[in-house]
């Protein structure tokens, strides 16, 4: 697994971005809802956001997730072979996220396999599109709009992205989980 993360870390490309556009922690928190807190340990290193989180992060500062990450090759052609794909990390190796297919212009369905250690907690996100979720291993506790659900493995759920949401895992196993989103991920 290589680490797409480049020479620097997330968090200080994340507050130069910030910087150089004149935001403040506030003004970021209030485009796209991580608490100020959150995002001052991010921009210090102390904790990574979640891929989805990290393309709000983007839009809020004017750019996309590429700024940060550098993006996994991607495979060519409308089939996607296992072991020809490269997973990526935001800096916690523990949980990594492997783009599946190739997608093309236009494309509306960004499915990605998330692997996350037991006892992970995203934070509270919400985004454009729509959000689903197919549970391979593990279980994991989703929490959309309010309502919370425990999903387990063969399990699965449809969401409308904009709702707040967080997930977490439950028990003693990486959870593998299947997420198709409508919000593409790297430009």
């Amino acid at each position: 697994m290589a680490d797409s993360v480049a020479e620097e870390p997330l968090g200080k490309k994340i507050r130069k971005r910030r910087r150089a556009i004149d935001m403040t922690l506030q003004q970021v928190s209030e485009r796209v809802g991580p608490s100020i807190g959150f995002l001052s340990q991010i921009e210090r290193g102390a904790s990574t956001p979640s891929l989805a989180s990290l393309c709000n992060i983007a839009e809020a500062l004017g750019t996309s997730v590429d700024a940060f990450v550098k993006a996994p090759p991607r495979a060519t052609g409308a089939v996607s072979r296992q072991g020809e794909r490269e997973a990526f990390s935001l800096g916690d190796a523990r949980r990594t996220y492997e783009l599946l297919g190739a997608g093309f212009a236009d494309a509306k369905l960004h499915p990605t396999l998330v692997r996350r250690p037991p006892g992970h907690v995203s934070e509270i996100m919400h985004n454009e599109g729509e959000d689903f979720v197919y549970i391979i291993e593990g279980c994991i506790l989703l929490e959309v709009g309010g309502e919370r659900h425990i999903l387990n493995k063969g399990d699965s759920m449809h969401f409308q992205s904009h709702l707040p949401h967080r997930s977490a895992t439950l028990g003693n196993e990486t959870t593998l989980e299947l997420w198709v989103r409508t919000q593409p991920l790297f430009s």
